[in-house]
Parts: C-alpha cells; structure tokens; sequence
C-alpha cells in the first residue's frame, strides 16, 4: 500500500451528496480480480455518454481545469451503498489520494483506511469554502499533511482535521492488514515451525 504522508495536488469539486458505491464503480465492472484497472470506469456512468466512449462536457472530472485532479471534494454522506472495496481501488487507480467531505458511509471510510486513501471530514462550511475557492481558482491547488492534520493552500487557508492514531500510524507508513501481520513473520515462522 502507498504511504501517504504530505499530499499536494489539484482539487476537484463534485456538488452531489449521497454518492454511493455504485455510482462510484458500477457492477459490471467488478469482474476483475486486482485491485488495478479499475480507474477508467470511476463514475462511469456520469462520465461518458450514452455510448460509454464519448465523455460527458458536462460531468466533473472531465473538465479541462482539473485534469490530474488528485484530491475530491465532496457533499455528505460520499460511498454510501455496498461494501465493495472496489470503489476505493477506482479512486486510488484514477489518481485520487484524498477525498474531503462533511461525512463519510462508515464501510467506505474504512475501506478508504485499509486502501491507502485519506478520507477527511471538515464542516459543510469548510466545504463551501473550498468549493468557492476551486471556482474562483483554477486549477486550484491544496496541500494536506497527515503528520501535522493540516490542509492548506498557499492563500491564507489553513483547516486541521482529525484522524484515529492508529490509522494515520498506518497510511503514514504504508502498512495495509496484510502487511502489519508480515512485521510479526519471525514470530509466526517460530511458531509454525515450533508446531510442524
């Protein structure tokens, strides 16, 4: 799992709430079994026409002035619906690090955690703001820092957000479920070999 530690990158706004995990990866696309490839059918519905090849002017993503965009910003209660961790996989594919919103559905907030995405909460108002400077501004460009659970710009904003100790211990280092069990393989080969 990538690290993440200081994040600097192109802010894309999506004014929708509730966007839940099938908007975010549609079913028929969840044949594969890696976690890779999954980037170019992110909102697809959304993103393209009718003919799922031409891409819709009209749709977020596919604006000139956030191509590259590596940090969404989002209304309430964003990946809603399903569990499947491919929603979180479509993201990281696409290039999206961290997505900012006022709240999260719990499964995908977790599932953002164990993927190497940094889900972050600010206030409705925060996220006004930030939707008026990417308008006002772009590209507009926002700088987050989990070491110090700060997220700023180079115009005067600064916000602090929180994160859960033990899940910034584990995005800052990259380390996923199977990876923390790997830092007590010594251990685990002791004790299998101890009962082989």
């Amino acid at each position: 799992m990538q690290n993440f530690t200081i994040h600097t990158g192109v802010v894309a706004t999506m004014d929708r709430a509730n966007v839940d995990t099938d908007q975010i990866i549609p079913k028929q696309f969840l044949k594969r079994i890696e976690r890779t490839g999954f980037g170019e059918f992110l909102f697809f519905d959304w993103r393209y026409e009718e003919d799922g090849k031409t891409p819709n002017p009209t749709f977020e993503l596919n604006q000139v002035d956030v191509k590259g965009a590596s940090v969404l910003v989002t209304r309430r209660n964003f990946g809603n619906g399903s569990s499947r961790e491919h929603a979180v996989w479509a993201l990281d594919d696409f290039g999206i690090r961290c997505v900012i919103a006022p709240s999260f559905a719990d499964i995908f907030f977790n599932n953002c955690f164990k993927n190497g995405l940094l889900p972050i909460t600010l206030s409705e108002a925060d996220i006004d703001i930030l939707f008026e400077k990417t308008k006002a501004q772009s590209p507009y460009q926002i700088t987050v820092d989990l070491e110090t659970q700060t997220i700023t710009d180079n115009q005067g904003f600064e916000r602090k957000f929180e994160v859960e100790p033990y899940r910034r211990h584990c995005l800052m280092n990259g380390l996923d479920d199977i990876a923390l069990t790997l830092e007590h393989e010594a251990k685990i080969t002791e004790f299998e070999n101890a009962n082989a």
